[in-house]
């Protein structure tokens, strides 16, 4: 019992640090597009630049333009979202992002004018409150959903959808705004993205090793033992010696990089050691396999509890 209650007492912990992930996510998209973007004219891909540029165009309220273009397609898109919490999350991503827009208006004032600046700051900002909610298992929804749904209507690759999108809302941003701002745009683009990928990858990456030695056994003792990290001996053969070879595979993280080097050193000086990044690692020593990663696994035949 006292194990059972403290399990549930970690998933609600855990789905409360999803959500205020999820809320900061929000808030920073929110005021990037209301204290960069919008008063500088530089639309953002996806639904957002449509509505900014419904903005621009009638005069409607970003935020509530964005919440009624995603709702609809949130409703007809639910099960291609990935199930009922990745929905759930991607409606309160939206809904809070949408009302920070327009909250914000009153109050946020553009920071400068000098078109570097709001278009680094903007996309920078953009990009890492997108990531926070990405990580915390939600989505900002927008033409995902759309590519979604294409993809399971049409067979279109999701990436082609998004592609058609981007160029369309930017090709309206081309006559509302001009030339000059589209290059701004495509600016904002590009940081958002590499904003996001770092904020998806910060924490999570380590190195992977692979050590193609004639000396496995005094190699894995060290790994093993002094840094205490598991390997994997996988059977090699020289493409030119036809030589038998022992390939160890062994992930560290990136401050045991240097401990590696001197374990294998010391074991087989004749080593050939390849260091790579390894993006992310799921498992034992790092980190533990979310429940979102096994939501896939073969169903029981009894019901399970899902937690939003």
């Amino acid at each position: 019992m006292v194990s059972a209650n403290r399990s549930t007492t970690r998933r609600v912990l855990a789905v409360c640090y999803d959500y205020a992930m999820m809320t900061v996510g929000a808030l920073l998209a929110a005021l990037a597009v209301r204290v960069f973007l919008v008063p500088n004219n530089v639309v953002t891909g996806g639904l957002t630049g449509v509505a900014q540029l419904l903005n621009s165009v009638v005069g409607t309220p970003v935020g509530l333009v964005v919440l009624a273009l995603n709702v609809p397609l949130l409703v007809i898109g639910w099960r291609r979202l990935g199930g009922f919490v990745f929905g759930v999350r991607t409606l309160y991503a939206i809904v809070v992002m949408a009302l920070a827009i327009d909250l914000l208006a009153p109050y946020a004032r553009p920071v400068t004018a000098d078109p570097l600046l709001y278009s680094l700051y903007g996309g920078l900002i953009d990009g890492v409150g997108l990531g926070l909610i990405l990580r915390a298992r939600g989505t900002a929804g927008g033409t995902d959903i759309i590519a979604r749904l294409v993809e399971t209507r049409l067979g279109v690759q999701p990436g082609r959808t998004l592609l058609i999108c981007d160029l369309l809302i930017f090709c309206g941003a081309f006559f509302a705004y001009g030339p000059e701002k589209i290059l701004y745009a495509l600016l904002v683009a590009f940081v958002s993205s590499r904003a996001v990928d770092f904020v998806l990858t910060a924490g999570r990456g380590a190195r992977q090793a692979l050590i193609i030695t004639e000396r496995p056994d005094g190699i894995t003792g060290a790994l093993l033992h002094d840094l205490g990290r598991g390997v994997t001996v996988l059977e090699g053969v020289g493409g030119y010696t036809g030589a038998a070879r022992a390939v160890l595979l062994c992930i560290v993280s990136r401050s045991e990089v240097g401990a590696l080097k001197a374990a294998v050193g010391a074991a087989d000086p004749q080593a050939f050691v390849v260091i790579g990044e390894a993006g992310e690692v799921i498992g034992e020593g790092f980190r533990p396999m979310a429940p979102a990663q096994t939501a896939r696994a073969p169903r029981s035949t009894e019901p399970a509890e899902q937690t939003a």
